[in-house]
């Protein structure tokens, strides 16, 4: 860690003094389990309370590494604890507007840099308080998630057990609707979504299919989604292209220890009047996130 100083201007160390101080004032406090735990209890018909617990111990590890980190880092500042190594990365990284590696190592995948990363976690945090306080959301935000398969895992939980099916004879249809960000009310079954962008294409309102992009144009934000679950032996056959949706444009991942990928989150059958080849070549995937 070097001390700079330009022309006048603030030192390397003011500026992180200055950065820390502002993302810890925005962080917010961690989520209350207990509290919440007892307002969406472990119900056999309604997953989402699981799904909602488990996100929240996630983030809360999160925001507890991030929160410490930039709290020690003010502290070695003014001289009051040893600048490790650890702490000396987090200073480089937050010098360059990169995320630490400590905070990576607990977080979800991201492509952000700092300034946005921090932007959207506080969004992330936003759309589960939201939850917690107005009960389950009309609409998901599916980039809000931390772990995007528990997620789809309820969904298909909940009608499972409502139809009593077996879970893994099941799968989900897509219907991209005409509504943009918001839907009026809750569809009568499975969930409906929000937060994806095409790359490669783009979704087209008129003909209700996958269309080629604008020129210049290179993500296309696609409306609401309803995720249809069903049984998959009797899904229709149609002319469908099979849109991988990933969490970040890196679109690929390792295996974790649940044994899903870290970025890959599942494939959609979208409408298409061209041969599934022609999409396959521009390599039209979705995204739950961009990189700016």
């Amino acid at each position: 860690m070097c001390v700079q100083t330009s022309g006048g201007g603030k030192s390397s160390q003011e500026i992180i003094e200055d950065l820390a101080s502002d993302i810890l004032q925005k962080i917010p406090q961690d989520f209350n389990l207990e509290e919440i735990q007892n307002k969406f209890k472990v119900m056999y018909m309604e997953s989402m309370n699981t799904v909602l617990i488990q996100e929240l111990i996630r983030f809360n590890r999160l925001t507890k590494v991030v929160r410490s980190s930039l709290q020690d880092i003010r502290k070695a500042i003014k001289g009051l604890v040893v600048m490790s190594s650890e702490l000396e990365d987090v200073f480089d990284s937050m010098m360059v507007g990169k995320v630490p590696s400590l905070w990576a190592a607990k977080s979800y995948p991201s492509l952000k840099p700092l300034g946005s990363y921090v932007t959207d976690l506080l969004a992330r945090l936003a759309f589960f308080k939201d939850w917690i306080n107005g009960g389950t959301p009309t609409i998901f935000w599916i980039s809000g998630f931390y772990f995007t398969q528990s997620f789809l895992t309820g969904v298909l939980q909940n009608y499972a057990r409502r139809m009593k099916i077996p879970i893994d004879h099941l799968g989900f249809e897509f219907e991209v609707t005409k509504f943009e960000t918001n839907v009026p009310q809750k569809p009568t079954t499975g969930a409906y979504i929000k937060g994806l962008f095409m790359e490669g294409a783009k979704w087209d309102r008129k003909s209700c299919a996958i269309s080629e992009s604008m020129p210049k144009i290179l993500y296309d934000q696609v409306p609401v989604i309803w995720l249809k679950p069903g049984d998959r032996a009797k899904f229709e056959e149609k002319s469908y292209y099979h849109c991988p949706v990933y969490k970040t444009s890196a679109r690929r991942g390792v295996l974790s220890t649940t044994g899903h990928s870290t970025n890959y989150v599942l494939t959609m059958t979208l409408p298409s009047d061209r041969p599934e080849s022609h999409w396959v070549n521009r390599g039209v995937a979705m995204l739950c996130q961009l990189d700016d």
